[in-house]
């Protein structure tokens, strides 16, 4: 499978060592070779029919960028080299803007334009423009995967797709940001102010220098939004969501919550014709009352109850695992459909 990676942050490289690291475990068990023939970083974009090996692309970047790499066609920027980009797979690791999507959105757009399958982690896109994305895809008869952008490694979206199954979800309610569980855990356990333990989580490297998509609730937004569209069946987009971050909290009202047996937990909400972001109170020993960086989601289903998935939501690898997944996925389905791959 001929692959075109667009973005080389933490996610993309840790994409090219899990490839690096299980080539052989892809063959054997999914018939799944796997080429890199296109990467793209903020340097521009390279080219090589034969592909390149995830250790080259590696050095490069540390070298300056993808550009660095020798012997390979080169490109101003990404668009260019997708013109006409002999690629199956497009993988879009670039940074969520929620702002316009960019350039997810047109990656993205671009490739399935030009008859490439994708897979993107970037949750903008998806967040401001999810169902005529998907539109779009299936009118071209393109598979649209983003399991990296909901639970990182957890596989939340195929977890929700076997409660589905002969059943129907009404509802999703879960923590869905590990920066901000992280944050609400210290400030209940330690009775450490919001400041105090955001200080702690930038420190640590659970919180960007700039968290602002964290404690404002707008990550879990985005989460939420992608949720409600693929397990629900709703047209929505973060404009839809009702948010409140939890940047206002006080440690008082942790530690009240802690008092009286519950825990203060940042929850995203999704039901008939709702999609709400706020601070809750849940009971302590909700499965949902996860601690530390921790995620966890419940879908209430019309017949067979509430069903949890839980687990560590975040990080390079974890996030990577989800790209993998989606690639053999589009690797079996077509297959199946009797297409070489």
């Amino acid at each position: 499978m001929r692959i075109a990676l667009v973005g080389m942050g933490v996610v993309g490289q840790s994409l090219l060592k899990l490839i690096a690291e299980n080539r052989s475990e892809l063959v054997a068990r999914y018939g799944l070779g796997v080429r890199v023939v296109y990467a793209a970083d903020r340097s521009g974009a390279v080219h090589r029919a034969t592909g390149f090996s995830p250790d080259e692309l590696l050095e490069a970047k540390k070298r300056g960028g993808v550009t660095k790499v020798a012997d390979a066609k080169a490109f101003n920027n990404i668009f260019d080299a997708l013109e006409d980009a002999e690629a199956d797979v497009l993988v879009d690791a670039t940074p969520t803007n929620i702002v316009d999507g960019e350039p997810s959105y047109s990656i993205i757009r671009k490739a399935i334009l030009n008859g490439m399958d994708v897979v993107t982690v970037s949750k903008g896109a998806l967040a401001l423009y999810m169902p005529a994305l998907k539109e779009m895809a299936n009118r071209r008869r393109i598979l649209l995967k983003f399991s990296g952008t909901v639970g990182g490694g957890m596989p939340v979206l195929a977890f929700a797709r076997e409660c589905s199954k002969a059943d129907r979800v009404e509802q999703i309610e879960g923590i869905l940001n590990g920066t901000t569980n992280y944050i609400l855990t210290r400030m209940e356990e330690e009775g450490l102010e919001f400041k105090q333990a955001l200080a702690e989580a930038q420190l640590l490297g659970y919180a960007e220098a700039d968290p602002t998509l964290d404690i404002k609730g707008l990550d879990t937004a985005c989460k939420i939004t992608i949720l409600a569209n693929e397990v629900l069946g709703m047209k929505a987009t973060i404009n839809d969501v009702k948010v409140t971050g939890i940047d206002t909290l006080s440690s008082q009202e942790v530690n009240r919550a802690r008092m009286t047996g519950k825990a203060m937990r940042l929850i995203g909400y999704a039901g008939k014709d709702v999609l709400e972001v706020s601070p809750r109170e849940i009971d302590a020993k909700d499965p949902l009352a996860v601690k530390m960086a921790m995620n966890a989601v419940r879908f209430k289903t019309t017949y067979s109850g509430s069903h949890v998935i839980s687990g560590k939501g975040a990080g390079g690898v974890e996030t990577a695992t989800a790209v993998i997944r989606d690639i053999i996925s589009i690797k079996m389905y077509r297959s199946e459909a009797g297409e070489k791959v």
